[in-house]
């Protein structure tokens, strides 16, 4: 995926396909929350499929809660495709864990 940044209407049509992510300072964010026992698997399984990508987060892990923020340097900060599709991958991995969108 070429880093290239979103348009408005890309980046609208994103955030309408993932619940829980917001545009907060140039970032896709989002807050995860799962029972404090399963936080270190959630994490280490995002952290493997970052590798995979070579594409990072931003992670703040506190307590039973965990928050992603995505931009992508080599596009001058801007969220882009790979943004997004790293996105897609944490939500999917937030279901097989057992964590939720903090605001639910």
């Amino acid at each position: 995926m070429a880093a290239t940044p979103l348009t408005d209407a890309e980046l609208a049509q994103a955030l309408a396909d993932l619940p829980g992510w917001t545009a907060q300072d140039g970032r896709l964010a989002a807050v995860y929350k799962a029972d404090r026992a399963a936080v270190p698997g959630f994490y280490a399984a995002v952290a493997a499929a970052e590798d995979e990508a070579n594409h990072h987060a931003e992670i703040t892990v506190l307590y039973g809660t965990v928050g992603f923020a995505l931009n992508t340097h080599d596009a001058g900060g801007a969220i882009t495709a790979l943004d997004t599709a790293l996105a897609e991958r944490i939500s999917a991995l937030a279901v097989e864990r057992g964590a939720r969108p903090a605001g639910k």
